[in-house]
């Protein structure tokens, strides 16, 4: 009797760099991907989503931008990152400032740049690459407080996951490759997603949120009995 091999899922997922739940979605789907070894794997591809598509070249101040876009006030911001961060560390995930010295202020920038860089890494690199440079792109934003829409930033982070930086600028520049970026917003509002991360597993199972690794899961192995049933049907 010989074993089968896990059956791979495709994962994709709308998400943006400045999204700390993203960075946490991803955290507990590694664990639920971790708890199914050997059972089921993924193949997971990032796609652009802009929470702020307006956000200035200046970027804004986090604190002061959340209670702008929210009405929320400094108390409730504390409170609401304060669970954030006990949530993030279940995952296995930081959101804290890790450099030497003082901590830089929190900021949020314009990231369609971030996803220009991300589609590229797809296309030429494939989805372990692009995953390993969105990771890099959550490190820099989150833990080393670097402006993620400075091209000399974004052209740092992808050639410390082995990517090609002069490839990387002249993705920069392609008119064609901001196209499709664009393409690739417009499909999530096709999709009705409106918030991230929102992942959808073999082009057709909605999973919206970041969620407990338990119901990544159930969700998982419901998504392979599906497909299984109708592939012999």
């Amino acid at each position: 009797m010989t074993d089968t091999a896990p059956r791979t899922l495709t994962i994709d997922v709308w998400s943006d760099v400045m999204c700390p739940w993203c960075a946490i979605g991803y955290g507990q789907l590694r664990k639920a991907l971790g708890e199914l070894e050997g059972e089921l794997g993924a193949e997971v591809r990032w796609h652009a989503f802009e929470l702020n598509p307006d956000m200035p070249e200046s970027g804004e101040e986090q604190e002061a931008h959340l209670q702008r876009k929210y009405g929320r006030s400094a108390a409730e911001g504390s409170e609401i990152r304060g669970r954030m961060k006990a949530i993030a560390e279940e995952a296995g995930v930081s959101l804290q400032y890790e450099g030497e010295g003082d901590s830089p202020p929190a900021m949020m920038w314009n990231t369609f740049a971030a996803h220009c860089l991300l589609t590229w890494a797809g296309e030429t690199a494939g989805p372990g690459t692009q995953t390993e440079l969105k990771l890099a792109l959550f490190r820099a934003h989150f833990n080393e407080r670097l402006n993620v829409s400075s091209r000399d930033v974004l052209l740092d982070v992808a050639e410390s996951v082995g990517l090609d930086r002069s490839g990387a600028l002249a993705a920069l520049s392609d008119p064609a490759l901001a196209a499709r970026v664009r393409a690739e917003e417009k499909q999530a509002w096709d999709l009705n997603i409106t918030g991230v991360p929102a992942m959808v597993v073999e082009g057709k199972f909605m999973i919206p949120g970041a969620q407990a690794p338990e119901t990544y899961v159930n969700a998982l192995r419901r998504v392979a009995e599906k497909t299984a049933q109708r592939a012999g049907a």
